[in-house]
């Protein structure tokens, strides 16, 4: 609780100390996995919900010209996997983890001068915490396989990279495609492999405000 908190504390100051920013929420959906462990794994579909604030780094006297922005942004995200390893004896292997997850995006538009284009490019660090975890699983498949899977630990806190592409749509909306690459490993005790998060998005932005930046 003491990292989500800081997390939150640091969002609300970058946001309340910028004097002109836009804000708004953001939503996805994307195709997760855990990588390196639950052999056979069909990856999982989940969605992500959040909001965000876009503070500009240059400013131009141009309405909405500014191309290079500071994004954090806050979401809750739906993770993890689903694997079918024989699946008429075991049934369906579920591993269903939610975070709450922070990015801080540096986002840049194509521009030339001070005139920007509608299409941008977004990348920075992620940080997570898993506040739900629900696993089905037949203890007969665990009894079986923990020996590979090592698995029997899992790491509530993770951290890695997000960076995608997006197209901005109207003054109020924009589409991307996102990819997350985790770099902690979700199973500590699994020694063999870097069981790491990582999904691929498609999202929208909806802006409740917009300004002259």
């Amino acid at each position: 609780m003491k990292k989500i908190s800081t997390v939150l504390a640091i969002f609300v100051a970058v946001t309340l100390s910028a004097q002109s920013l836009k804000y708004g929420i953001t939503g996805n959906i994307h195709r997760g996995s855990i990588v390196g462990v639950h052999d056979r794994s069909i990856g999982k579909y989940g969605g992500g919900l959040g909001v965000f604030a876009e503070i500009p780094l240059v400013e131009n006297d141009v309405f909405d010209s500014a191309w290079l922005y500071l994004v954090p942004q806050i979401e809750y995200s739906m993770q993890g996997e689903n694997a079918e390893v024989n699946v008429d004896r075991f049934g369906v292997q579920k591993y269903h983890y939610d975070y709450a997850a922070m990015q801080i995006y540096l986002k840049w538009f194509f521009h030339k001068g001070n005139m920007k284009r509608d299409v941008f490019l977004f990348a920075g660090p992620r940080i997570e915490y898993m506040v739900r975890q629900k696993e089905t699983v037949d203890p007969a498949y665990d009894v079986i396989h923990y020996k590979y899977n090592l698995d029997d630990e899992v790491n509530k806190f993770g951290y890695g990279v997000s960076f995608g592409a997006g197209l901005k749509i109207t003054q109020q909306w924009s589409a991307f495609l996102r990819y997350d690459r985790g770099f902690s490993k979700v199973y500590p005790n699994n020694d063999r492999n870097n069981t790491y998060n990582r999904l691929i998005a498609l999202g929208v932005n909806y802006y409740l405000n917009e300004n002259w930046w």
